[in-house]
């Protein structure tokens, strides 16, 4: 097991660097054989991938449009992706990520509540969905604004009846070795979980996105079905979910296992506190030049900040 005091981006698991930057800063100060390759690749990466999936009948109009906000494009948003189990290297993923096999897919709900479920994804994709046009905001000060296809995670804990001793909500990401990178090479374990507060999860913001740009989710970024929770860093909207829980206590996730003094479970963006050793104060839009402030709450704190009235966000970040 790695040491929880070094966090990923600076683990080399055998040639792989987790962090492109590093790529670069590796090449010029060693000039090592392997930062060399890495630095051809960051600077030769690989053609992008076509999106090839079937469309969602009955999107509705979008719900949510940020006030002067250009979307991303497509193809920014299916070739740069965070998928630990299939690269480290944002721009891998999506080609790497056609050997997920995503039908037949199930989604196990249980824990606390009255009414345990499974819930098949062919079922999941005819729920009232939406077009939601939401920033999604990573953890390296990099941010998209993607419009995802999707429906409150609201309605389907509601199909299930949490009890009143729920308190929070568990989420475990697929892991199949068959088609997956090893935790070896990820340098994390796996399987990816999550976790939510029963109030965060409950709010109509947060989102379990089956689509986006009106069509089914590409498998890079998280097919069939991932969670969505545009006030917080990226890595708190898992993908590829096969089972939600409800639970008493707070659930562990991957990230705050690994190093809970960058990674805090809660993980609200917050530009005076940096889970991680650069800056979060800026961020860069992808397709963008320059940078941009970043903004309380991803810019949603109109809608989510009384989650958090009389808590310190620097301690509970």
């Amino acid at each position: 097991m790695s040491d929880p005091k070094i966090k990923s981006s600076e683990i080399t698991p055998e040639s792989t660097y987790l962090n492109r930057r590093n790529f670069i800063r590796a090449a010029l100060i060693s000039g090592s054989t392997v930062a060399t390759a890495l630095t051809y690749r960051f600077f030769n990466p690989p053609p992008p991938s076509e999106v090839v999936t079937a469309p969602i009948e009955n999107v509705h109009t979008p719900a949510y449009i940020p006030d002067g906000e250009k979307l991303n494009t497509l193809e920014e948003i299916t070739n740069y992706n965070n998928f630990y189990e299939f690269s480290t290297d944002k721009r891998a993923v999506a080609k790497n990520a056609e050997r997920l096999v995503t039908r037949p897919w199930s989604v196990e709900v249980g824990g606390l509540v009255q009414k345990p479920r499974t819930f098949d994804i062919e079922e999941l994709l005819h729920f009232d969905q939406e077009e939601r046009i939401y920033r999604l905001r990573c953890v390296e000060a990099w941010s998209m604004v993607i419009p995802w296809v999707g429906f409150p995670l609201k309605k389907l804990l509601d199909q299930v009846e949490p009890l009143g001793t729920a308190k929070y909500v568990a989420f475990e990401t697929l892991y199949d070795p068959k088609v997956m990178d090893s935790p070896r090479s990820a340098g994390i374990d796996f399987p990816y979980v999550e976790g939510l507060r029963l109030d965060e999860a409950m709010h109509p913001l947060t989102i379990l996105a089956t689509g986006l740009y009106g069509k089914q989710l590409p498998n890079q970024d998280g097919a069939p079905i991932r969670l969505v929770v545009p006030w917080k860093y990226g890595f708190k909207s898992i993908k590829s979910i096969v089972k939600i829980t409800l639970t008493e206590k707070e659930p562990p996730t991957t990230w705050n296992g690994y190093a809970s003094d960058w990674y805090g479970f809660y993980s609200n963006v917050n530009p005076e506190v940096n889970p991680v050793r650069w800056s979060q104060a800026t961020e860069r839009r992808i397709g963008e030049l320059g940078r941009r402030d970043t903004l309380l709450f991803n810019g949603y704190a109109d809608q989510v900040a009384g989650m958090y009235a009389g808590m310190d966000l620097k301690k509970y970040f």
